[in-house]
C-alpha cells in the first residue's frame, strides 16, 4: 500500500481579481495533472493521491478556490464559471504544459468545463457531480441552491455534448453508496463519452460520496486497482 513519505512542492500565489489564489506544485517525468477540489474542501484532499501519482512520476498542480482552505474570500462571490476562471488563472500562471485534470465533485464539472479549450490528454472524473446549465454563471447562494435543488435539474446540463467532444483517456470513479450523486451521472457520462481513446467507470464497493480514500485503505486489492486504472488513465 502507499508510502505516506512527504512529497517536495513548490508553493504559490496567483493574482485573481484582486485576490490571491493559494496554490502548489510536484513535478515529476511523465506529465502534470491539475487537481480541482469541490465545494466545501481544499486541496488538501488530493494529498493522498498526489502522492499515489508521485510513484508513477506524476506531477500535479492543487489549488484552493476563493472560498476556501488559504485563499479563502466570500463563496457567494464564486459560481461554478468563476471556478473555471480560477482555474485558467492558474494554469496561466504556472506556464507548464497539463497532461490531464483531476476534478472532484463539483470539480469534476470544472474538469470537463476546462477540457472545451484545453487539449487534455487524460481526464480524471472523480464522484462527478454535474449541474444544470443555467446554475453555472450563477453565483453560489440561494438562488444557484433553488436550480440545483429541482428534480433532476443536473439531466439539463451541457456535460453529456462535453463528454461526448472529449477525445482523450477518461476515467470515472463513482462511490456505491454515494447519497449526494446519482449513480446514472457517472454511467450517462460515460455512454456519452464515444469519442475517447480510452474509457471507464470504476465504482468503489460500500463507499460514500466522501469516503473514496477511507475505502481504498481498507483493501490492498482495491487500492491497486485504483492506482493501476489511474495509471493507464494518465499514461500517454
Amino acid at each position: 500500500m502507499m508510502n505516506t513519505q512527504m512529497i517536495s512542492s513548490h508553493a504559490f500565489q496567483v493574482p485573481f481579481q484582486g485576490k490571491f489564489i493559494y496554490a502548489e506544485s510536484t513535478f515529476g517525468r511523465n506529465g502534470h495533472v491539475l487537481m480541482l477540489h469541490g465545494g466545501g474542501k481544499d486541496r488538501t484532499v488530493f494529498y493522498k493521491y498526489r502522492a499515489l501519482l508521485d510513484r508513477s512520476g506524476i506531477g500535479t498542480t492543487l489549488f484552493d478556490f476563493v472560498g476556501h482552505g488559504e485563499t479563502g474570500g466570500d463563496m457567494h462571490a464564486s459560481s461554478l464559471f468563476s471556478r473555471t476562471a480560477q482555474a485558467e488563472a492558474v494554469i496561466a500562471f504556472q506556464g507548464l504544459p497539463l497532461t490531464g485534470c483531476i476534478g472532484v465533485s463539483m470539480g469534476a464539472y470544472n474538469a470537463l468545463q476546462l477540457s472545451k479549450t484545453i487539449r487534455f490528454q487524460s481526464l480524471i472524473l472523480m464522484v462527478p457531480g454535474i449541474y444544470s446549465t443555467p446554475a453555472y454563471k450563477i453565483n453560489f447562494g440561494p438562488e444557484f441552491s433553488a436550480i440545483i435543488r429541482k428534480e433532476r435539474s443536473w439531466a439539463q446540463t451541457d456535460a453529456w455534448d462535453i463528454a461526448a467532444e472529449f477525445t482523450g483517456n477518461l476515467l470515472i470513479i463513482a462511490a456505491e453508496n454515494d447519497a449526494i450523486v446519482p449513480a446514472e451521472i457517472p454511467e450517462r457520462l460515460l455512454s456519452s463519452a464515444a469519442g475517447c481513446r480510452q474509457k471507464q467507470l470504476l465504482t468503489i464497493p460500500g463507499a460514500g460520496h466522501n469516503t473514496i480514500w477511507q475505502n481504498l485503505m481498507l483493501s490492498d486489492t482495491l487500492y491497486e486497482e485504483v492506482r493501476s486504472a489511474f495509471a493507464r488513465c494518465l499514461s500517454h
